[in-house]
């Protein structure tokens, strides 16, 4: 049968380029003369001790100590040899659209107590302190407003539903809930009336859960709200401790002293670039990302990710300056912003730097020691963007990975990559697909499509809470997120025709590893989104390879091996079906959207603002199922912001749902019609291509 022969072919490539990696010793893609020489000067300790200064400072958007950070940061690049290190400034006024993102003002806090009272000769004194700012910041929540005020305690249980706050008098009182106080705000606050708010709310969930009953989690008001109001982060042994009093009928009362508030001021993006050599290519830049805010410590969420591209940084400019390996051809450029809608401000407020940035490589929690339970994840970008840069920092995995493994069974490697002041154990990272989470959700929105490689932890059993701290971090975990991400953007820095044949043998063993994945997801399905799901498969890593020529000129000689292999690849994917899964589009599925050139952005999940809410209206919006469709695969689905991305005029709605089902599992045809239309009604897309 044709088919079997060109499978026989496949893996018979498959067996040898496996063979080549085993047998192989030396690292990929890279001269070995530049990985030495970046093994031997990339630092844990270095980065590690840069950590420890911005672990000292409650980095919240706009505020003073963020500005500090962001100084810290410059004069480092700039001691560094970086060139045009300096602070871009934009308002940050709760006003000011930047695309889909609306600026929040900043926010800063000066103090905050939280006194529990008790009655003694006629009067209430001070009893015990639950919460100080100066000590923790983390106690008191985001964007809460200065007050004092002495209040009762109530027991609202989750504070989110109208039944918990039944035959209960919250009015001028203090509320205890178990959830987020933004979640809350509104009901507890804006209807009921209370005063202000305690939580013990326990977000990021994971194994570990609950286990430390002492940890304090950071907290959030929300940004854009009418009435002034504070709230306070309690522990979990804590909240359950004045659950039980309260229950026992107790009258417990509290003294909270607050002197914080939003105000107009500035998002603070740091930028600075080591210029690329070749006087054409260096108009085009490899970004290295980061987020610079958080509240104190911050330690591995996202001090780790920070000082790791300053590391990178660092260690580049002195080599080039050194002469020990060549300046890139293209420039590399290094930015330190808010989180998410920092680089939304950035983008939007700069335009002209989207047309210049090909690639992104994104850190954000990346030095988790074995007590946070950290788990390194190489992750790419979404399928709507397809691009061989994540096969190329999966090669640099694999080789890090087997380098560390070995080293750490035999004591014997290459490049075990450990810091004298680190650990020991191998790096085993995680090759994910996309999850959303942090700026690279940006660069890779259809707006901008610029593709990102995410270097992340996760689970991390500290994130959030007051024992994210310095002394938690490993510096042999950042040496080897720098090594990762100083050797993937060096590569990708100076990529050229010459490089494709290894890039190409780097996304055939990878594509199989896929297709393999593939193979078993579809056994959950069955008819047409069976062959769709291989088709979109196959097709996937055609455009991938193509991807390539989004930086340079494919040889004839290379594009017909290339197809050639994607040929004889197609029949793995219509093994057991009948049909390529292309059908022909009817009705709604047979229309066309295309995105609007302005607002750009996600049109969901941005920081403290929500674009599709604030203008399709909140019931409205409640009532779109997409929004709430799961996906099949035991992984979280991000259907809305893969469907926006899908659009480019071109797409039909069918198609756009087959692409979408293909990712994260079937959906229905209308459930996406309705979306876009609603996506339509408020401007962001438009009939017809």
């Amino acid at each position: 049968m044709p088919w079997v022969k060109s499978i026989t072919l496949v893996f018979a490539a498959a067996i040898l380029v496996g063979s080549v990696a085993l047998a192989q010793e030396k690292p990929p893609l890279l001269p070995e003369t530049a990985v030495q020489a970046l093994a031997q000067e990339l630092s844990g300790e270095t980065a590690k001790r840069n950590l420890e200064f911005l672990a000292r400072l409650h980095r919240q958007r706009g505020s003073r100590q963020f500005h500090q950070a962001a100084e810290f940061i410059a004069a480092q690049a700039k001691s560094y040899g970086l060139e045009d290190a300096h602070i871009e400034q934009f308002p940050a006024d709760g006003k000011t659209m930047y695309g889909t993102q609306k600026g929040r003002m900043a926010w800063d806090a000066d103090f905050a107590e939280l006194w529990e009272l008790r009655w003694e000769k006629g009067q209430w004194i001070p009893a015990a302190r639950l919460a100080d700012f100066d000590a923790m910041p983390v106690t008191l929540a985001e964007d809460s407003e200065s007050a004092d005020v002495t209040a009762d305690l109530v027991d609202a249980g989750d504070g989110t539903a109208e039944s918990d706050y039944a035959g209960k008098d919250v009015r001028g009182k203090l509320v205890l809930v178990a959830a987020q106080p933004g979640e809350v705000q509104r009901l507890a606050v804006d209807r009921f009336g209370a005063a202000g708010i305690i939580s013990y709310a326990q977000n990021q969930p994971t194994a570990w859960s609950g286990e430390d009953e002492n940890l304090i989690r950071w907290g959030h008001l929300i940004s854009f709200s009418t009435t002034k109001t504070f709230g306070f982060m309690v522990s979990l042994k804590q909240g359950r401790e004045l659950r039980r009093r309260l229950a026992r009928g107790e009258t417990i009362r509290f003294h909270a002293v607050v002197r914080a508030g939003q105000h107009p001021g500035s998002y603070d993006i740091v930028t600075a670039t080591i210029p690329g050599a070749d006087p054409v290519l260096r108009e085009k830049e490899i970004v290295f990302s980061c987020h610079l805010d958080h509240e104190r410590p911050g330690a591995n969420d996202n001090a780790s990710g920070c000082v790791t591209i300053l590391e990178v940084a660092r260690a580049l400019s002195k080599l080039i300056t050194e002469n020990k390996i060549p300046r890139p051809a293209r420039t590399l450029r290094f930015i330190w912003p808010p989180e998410i809608e920092g680089t939304m401000v950035l983008l939007n407020g700069k335009p002209g730097m989207v047309s210049h940035m090909q690639a992104v490589i994104h850190m954000d929690m990346v030095g988790g020691g074995p007590v946070t339970k950290a788990v390194f994840h190489i992750t790419r970008s979404p399928m709507s963007l397809p691009t061989f840069i994540d096969d190329v920092a999966e090669a640099f995995g694999d080789f890090v990975n087997r380098q560390t493994f070995d080293y750490a069974a035999t004591g014997h490697a290459a490049y075990p990559l450990v810091a004298p002041e680190g650990g020991k154990e191998p790096l085993q990272a995680q090759f994910s697909e996309y999850t959303p989470g942090s700026d690279h959700d940006i660069y890779c929105e259809g707006s901008y499509r610029i593709p990102a490689i995410y270097f992340n932890d996760w689970p991390d059993r500290y994130i959030h809470t007051n024992f994210d701290s310095a002394a938690n971090i490993d510096p042999t975990k950042l040496l080897r997120a720098a090594f990762l991400g100083a050797a993937s953007g060096y590569f990708l820095a100076n990529f050229s025709a010459n490089d494709i044949p290894a890039v190409f043998k780097t996304i055939q063993s990878r594509s199989l590893l896929r297709v393999s994945s593939m193979l078993r997801r579809r056994e959950q399905l069955s008819g047409y989104d069976a062959a769709s799901l291989a088709h979109h498969e196959t097709q996937y890593e055609q455009d991938m390879f193509q991807s390539i020529s989004r930086f340079t000129l494919i040889p004839a000689s290379a594009a017909g091996e290339a197809e050639l292999y994607f040929k004889n690849l197609q029949p793995l994917g219509r093994m057991f079906v009948d049909s390529s899964g292309a059908g022909a589009a009817t009705g709604n599925g047979a229309l066309v959207f295309t995105r609007n050139p302005e607002p750009k952005g996600p049109a969901s999940g941005l920081f403290g603002y929500d674009y599709f809410v604030d203008h399709y209206g909140a019931e409205k919006a409640a009532q779109i199922r997409l929004l709430k469709q799961e996906s099949i695969y035991n992984r979280e689905s991000y259907y809305p912001y893969e469907v926006l991305n899908f659009v480019d005029g071109k797409r039909t709605v069918q198609e756009i749902r087959d692409a979408v089902s293909a990712e994260y599992g079937p959906v229905p045809l209308d459930v996406v019609m309705e979306y876009l239309k609603a996506l339509e009604s408020i401007g962001i897309l438009r009939f017809g291509p």
